[in-house]
């Protein structure tokens, strides 16, 4: 129980680090959905795990009606788990999310098979989802990543990173240590490198066609030449 009120204490103060808007706990408890959302979840989730049959889906769907957010009791977070604003998120059942982990609204961590095994996200630490974007299947996001508002992410991530695009990739890597970027992105060094790429391929065929022309041509076969008389003389036979 004691360890329950500590989670549920660092849920309000994590609300005070990362929202500016929040102002005192009495409007953070009364008008936040994700902190309810969050909340109900640990009840729901309670409830799964003594494995209780249909209860905790009531009171999920209850949290989903009265937050617009819809976490299935199955999902597994972590602490100091913020949902700002929350409207439209959805967490599906085999979803595991680490500590520190910043959601805006719009998130889906969903999946795509119709089997009963992992079929959903996993999240590490320090994890940022921005606004409306999309992780799907049983993929793994590493520790300390930020995935871009409207991604739509479907494979694995490597942790330091930041992700954006439909689908998403990874556009820049952090270096934990010196917290310095490893890469940048740059949208049109990228694409004038795949243009000297793609030109560099065409001059290569066109070496290889030329010095095909160049080759002298094999001298064509003489026709068959038909026998004294040709083939009126075998019609006369």
């Amino acid at each position: 129980m004691l360890r329950i009120l500590r989670e549920i204490q660092q849920d309000f103060a994590v609300i005070f680090e990362k929202d500016p808007a929040a102002t005192n706990v009495v409007e953070v408890a009364l008008t936040y959905p994700g902190l309810h959302a969050r909340e109900i979840h640990r009840v729901a989730h309670l409830l799964w795990e003594l494995r209780l049959p249909v209860l905790p889906r009531v009171i999920s769907n209850l949290g989903r009606w009265l937050t617009g957010i819809e976490i299935h009791p199955g999902a597994q977070i972590g602490s100091r788990f913020f949902i700002d604003h929350g409207s439209g998120v959805v967490i599906g059942e085999t979803s595991v999310i680490g500590d520190d982990v910043f959601l805006y609204q719009g998130v889906t961590l969903g999946g795509t098979s119709t089997r009963k095994t992992k079929r959903h996200p996993t999240l590490g630490n320090n994890v940022v989802v921005g606004a409306g974007a999309k992780l799907i299947g049983a993929i793994t996001i590493g520790d300390n990543v930020k995935i871009g508002a409207g991604s739509v992410v479907v494979t694995s991530v490597p942790s330091n990173a930041t992700v954006v695009g439909v689908p998403g990739r990874v556009v820049a890597l952090r270096n934990p240590d010196d917290d310095t970027l490893e890469r940048l992105p740059d949208p049109e060094w990228d694409f004038m490198q795949g243009l000297q790429h793609h030109l560099a391929e065409l001059e290569a065929r066109l070496t290889v066609l030329e010095a095909q022309l160049k080759q002298p041509q094999p001298d064509a076969p003489a026709p068959a030449r038909l026998p004294a008389g040709g083939r009126d003389a075998k019609e006369d036979e």
